[in-house]
């Protein structure tokens, strides 16, 4: 169902003082996308004080609205045609509420919204809107929802309303026990659901009257809905004495004000209906009952009813909301709780908060006198900004969870508790003649007339039992609770709470970077950038970075993540694309430093530079595309360390010009792939289960290299099969022609790389190339490789090679290795090489057969492979069955891998639960391999072939979509092969032997072309050396 956006949102009820706060709140949640951009927002005060109730309010905020609307139309009167298609929303204040000093609309409550593109914090009214907006009014046409702010409504994810044909008042009512509506008011209705009578605190017997099959009664609560032709009437009203005085305009045009403070918004309407002449065949409302969920806007505040049958009290609710504050927001050793979040702010110590208790709105200087106090279970202890004249200071209040305005109780205790235990007397605290209620017990010291405001020790603490005396309590002003929340400083409490809310961002931040959690942090960059925190934001992220050298895994993150903050800066769409090059010399001196291993004054160095690119959207992208070159610098780093796990030995060196020559099968990923790149590989860790194939019955990867008379490196590759290779060659004769061998674009940038990561050479070094060759090997090293397979098979050639490789220059240098150490070789040599990626490509081809392979959430990165162990028949089965198709279309990894690595490091939710859903996967495939299932198998690819659309969008060209709908029938599943984009296409069929059925099937399907198709053979073997032979000179 679709979402609900009423095109005006008007708060009403307000007084004078709240409305400049409650337009900036509204506004700040439509920067954060809470709110649809161009909906119409307007704050609506009461037109006469005190308050006129609900029902006149709603008459005023109609009007209010009609007439906004008519102007924006062009109009110079008021009139209804405005509303043939408007869509508004009446919101309804309430009264002050004890708990929170911005009243129950912008009450902080535990809980967060995951979906949010930009953080804030939730509110009762977040909540509100997000179930108004998504459950309740979707559907409904033009008209007016009223709704009050004092409840906390939740729907069953399965309600939904019919509105077809709909004309009249909707109202949304729960069901209660005959008891509770004594206090309430009922809607009396036939079997058909249309109200014919409402019973306000009526008699048990006229309250039964109302009671449905199942003994509840509708209570009347919840949302109203009414349709355009019944606001037409309704709007007449405001020239219509005696209503007239509930409107701003009749105030103005002097009509005397009408005394209808004690008129709730239903009973309200009842009377406007009658003056309107409006009868129940013409406007029929309609009842809806269900197990919906309300708050109810009683005395009491915000509750959230555990049972719709009996909604409980508001202090119920809060013990409820301390609760879980307490128990999801406060760490195992507790500093402070400040509006439902916990952060250290104590220089003292820690402070322990007791079950049910709640500290709020307190200071940092606060924390000597807080570890001081005598706190037991169920105790509230709050600041409240307040105003007295030009003076702002902070109040400290403290009550009792049960503490009710009957005037029973004061900190759970009887007051007589209180008179005995600290001598104050009941004069003490109220005037003669006043109500001796909670609320306006004069309690709180305020201010001492010759020692300024007062702190917790004067007041709260001495209140609790702690230190202090009667005369001194005595001396001071002191203010009741509803004094207290009169004179709050609303908007310099709601700026507090916005302070606060950024600090405790920061500090999560932090936490969630230290501790590696996947939790998405670019909500949080939005909402600082939008409140202005960047540069608090971005120095947090510094600091974070610079220490983490244990980790350059987390210091890697960090730089991504400044990145991101960039980014949101320069604004969505502005200033050019995230990727791009990341080269400017301006850069050159922080990324140098970082090269040498100095991550403290690289990261200075960074922020130095940074500074001189934030005046613009397309400097602030270029700065951000540099900080994530920085980040990869640090990323190649920690994955280097994986070199511990190369262990080379030394043997017999064979005979100068004795050929060593390699080959090597393709692989094919089965599942998991992805899972296997860094940083998720080490972050989250990782697991893939390929196979190595040969390609029209050859291995199509390998190398060659034997040692030469003269001291330098001839470097021959070639591609392509033997009639129509192409080969370069390259000489390197002097040390500075080895200078590109960490470009990956260069020429014979591989195996010049090779020739550095295996120690054949030292680069940099003062001993030049000749002198190294001769001294080390006697001579020089002549590598040649080939590749049968097209460039961006996705069939992993580019790592499969770079083992082969290596594995042919030990050889012919006499050292030895095994195949452990040849993979992490090949994973330190393409992070030399900056070309990133995984490790799953040179696992599936230096190890034969079906196998999967798994690395830890840790560093230093460890590769561990396990070979299944498949039956013979399963192994030709699955032989029988696999085909490779090539698209005709290429795409390099790397085009993909720097998008999905971005997109990582925010730990945008669908790459988080997809790269769990990878390694699951993974595993599910071996054991279908295990146990023989081909059907298994074929189920694991299709969810292979979905996981890897997720993990990099725009892997799937028009073209391949195309091939694999048309061979969907003939497949139990199929997938890329690689990262996906082109290259390979491979399928396990439904039947043995399919290669020329699907040749006419492609050559069937329009639109396909430069296509072929080739048969698998599985490859048990792995790496394998072929015998040497010797050239003479």
């Amino acid at each position: 169902m679709p979402n609900y956006r009423a095109k005006l949102k008007v708060v009403a009820s307000l007084s004078k003082e709240r409305v400049c706060v409650c337009v900036s709140e509204l506004e700040v949640r439509q920067q954060r996308g809470g709110l649809l951009q161009g909906t119409l927002l307007l704050t609506v005060s009461d037109p006469q004080e005190p308050g006129l109730g609900s029902g006149g309010a709603t008459l005023n905020a109609l009007l209010v609205a009609a007439e906004h609307l008519s102007a924006r139309a062009g109009y110079t009167v008021v009139t209804t045609d405005v509303l043939d298609d408007a869509h508004i929303l009446i919101l309804h204040t309430g009264r002050d509420f004890p708990w929170d000093s911005c009243g129950r609309a912008f009450c902080w409550l535990p809980v967060e919204k995951p979906a949010q593109t930009v953080q804030g914090p939730v509110c009762c009214l977040d909540m509100l809107l997000d179930c108004l907006s998504n459950q309740v009014c979707p559907g409904s046409p033009p008209g007016v929802w009223v709704c009050s702010t004092d409840m906390i409504l939740t729907m069953p994810t399965t309600f939904e309303m019919s509105w077809e044909g709909f004309s009249g008042v909707r109202v949304l009512a729960l069901p209660g026990d005959v008891s509770y509506a004594a206090n309430h008011g009922v809607y009396f209705a036939d079997e058909q659901g249309r109200v014919r009578d409402i019973i306000y605190k009526g008699s048990e017997e006229r309250i039964r009257r109302a009671a449905q099959l199942d003994g509840m009664v509708p209570l009347v609560s919840g949302p109203v809905f009414f349709c355009r032709r019944v606001l037409e009437r309704l709007l007449k009203a405001h020239v219509t004495p005696p209503l007239d005085g509930c409107t701003y305009m009749g105030m103005d045009s002097g009509a005397p004000p009408l005394q209808v403070c004690s008129l709730r918004l239903y009973f309200s309407f009842v009377i406007l209906i009658f003056f309107t002449s409006l009868c129940a065949c013409h406007a029929p409302f309609h009842l809806l009952q269900g197990d919906q969920q309300c708050s109810g806007g009683g005395r009491q505040g915000c509750v959230r009813s555990s049972n719709p049958a009996l909604p409980p009290s508001g202090l119920e609710e809060l013990k409820h909301r301390i609760k879980c504050v307490l128990k999801t927001l406060i760490s195992p050793c507790p500093r402070m709780l400040g509006f439902c979040m916990t952060f250290d702010l104590f220089s003292q110590g820690p402070v322990e908060v007791h079950s049910g208790c709640l500290l709020s709105g307190l200071e940092v200087t606060s924390s000597s006198h807080i570890q001081q106090l005598a706190l037991t279970n169920d105790h509230i202890i709050q600041g409240h900004h307040i105003q007295l004249g030009e003076i702002k200071i902070t109040v400290y209040t403290v009550l009792g969870v049960s503490c009710d305005d009957d005037g029973a109780t004061f900190l759970n205790h009887r007051w007589s508790d209180l008179y005995s235990r600290t001598g104050i007397q009941p004069e003490d605290l109220w005037w003669s003649g006043r109500s001796q209620s909670l609320m306006e017990a004069r309690l709180f010291p305020v201010f001492q007339p010759r020692g300024g405001a007062v702190g917790l020790e004067v007041g709260v603490c001495w209140l609790l039992g702690g230190p202090g005396a009667l005369e001194q309590w005595r001396a001071v002003w002191r203010l009741s609770l509803r004094e207290v929340l009169s004179l709050t400083d609303q908007e310099g409490e709601l700026r507090w709470r916005e302070a606060l809310f950024f600090q405790v961002g920061r500090r999560r931040v932090m936490d969630n970077l230290k501790s590696q959690s996947d939790r998405g942090l670019l909500p949080s960059f939005r909402a600082a950038v939008l409140g202005g925190q960047h540069e608090e934001l971005l120095c947090t992220l510094d600091s974070i970075a610079a220490g983490s050298r244990e980790n350059l895994g987390v210091a890697a993150r960090c730089l991504a993540c400044i990145a991101d903050v960039l980014a949101c800066l320069a604004g969505e769409g502005r200033g050019g694309l995230r990727s791009g090059p990341a080269a400017n010399p301006a850069w050159s001196h922080a990324f140098s430093i970082l090269e040498k291993g100095h991550l403290l004054g690289g990261v200075q160095a960074l922020a130095t530079e940074r500074a001189k690119w934030l005046s613009r959207p397309d400097l602030l992208v270029r700065a951000a595309r540099h900080y994530e070159a920085a980040g990869q610098v640090l990323l190649r780093q920690a994955v280097m360390l994986s070199q511990r796990f190369i262990s080379i030995g030394q043997g017999e060196v064979p005979p100068l010009g004795e050929w060593q020559d390699v080959e090597c099968p393709a692989r094919l990923d089965l599942s998991g792939g992805w899972s296997d790149t860094p940083p998720i590989a080490f972050e989250h860790g990782g697991a893939v289960v390929n196979v190595a194939v040969k390609v029209d019955g050859r291995r199509p990867i390998g190398a060659r290299a034997r040692r030469i008379k003269e001291p330098r490196l001839l470097l021959v590759s070639s591609s392509g099969v033997q009639d129509d290779a192409i080969a370069m060659e390259t000489v390197c004769e002097k040390l500075e022609d080895l200078k590109d061998h960490c470009v990956p674009y260069a020429p014979a940038a591989l195996l010049k790389a090779v020739c550095v990561c295996s120690g054949l050479v030292t680069y940099p070094s003062r001993q030049s190339l000749d002198e190294q060759l001769l001294q080390r090997w006697g001579g020089g090293v002549e590598i040649h490789t080939w590749s049968l397979l097209p460039h961006g098979s996705g069939l992993g050639t580019s790592s499969i090679l770079a083992g082969a490789v290596l594995a042919a220059v030990y050889r012919c240098t006499g050292r030895t290795y095994d195949t452990d150490s040849l993979i992490h070789a090949v994973l330190h040599l393409e992070q030399m090489l900056t070309t990133g990626g995984g490790w799953q490509d040179q696992v599936g081809g230096l190890v034969g057969g079906v196998k999967v392979a798994r690395s830890k959430a840790c560093l230093p990165l460890r590769v561990e492979v396990e070979r299944l162990p498949l039956s013979d028949d399963f192994l030709l089965s699955l032989q029988q069955h696999l085909l490779l198709v090539y698209t005709g279309k290429t795409r390099l990894a790397r085009n993909l891998l720097q998008d999905t690595v971005r997109r990582w490091y925010s730990r945008v939710p669908s790459i988080v639960e997809n790269a769990g859903q990878l390694v699951d996967n993974a595993e599910e495939c071996a054991r279908a391999c295990t146990e023989g299932s081909l059907p298994r198998l074929g189920a694991c690819l299709e969810r292979y072939w979905g996981q890897k659309k997720v993990m990099a969008p725009g892997c799937e060209p028009a073209a391949v979509r195309t091939m694999m709908d048309a061979l969907r029938p003939l497949a139990l599943g199929q997938t890329l092969a690689g990262a996906g984009g082109g290259g390979f296409l491979y399928l396990l069929t439904r039947q043995p032997q399919q290669g020329e059925a699907v040749r006419q099937v492609l050559n069937n399907t329009q639109g396909l072309r430069d296509f072929s198709v080739h048969p698998v053979e599985l490859d048990m073997d792995g790496i394998s050396l072929l015998n040497h032979f010797y050239t003479h000179f």
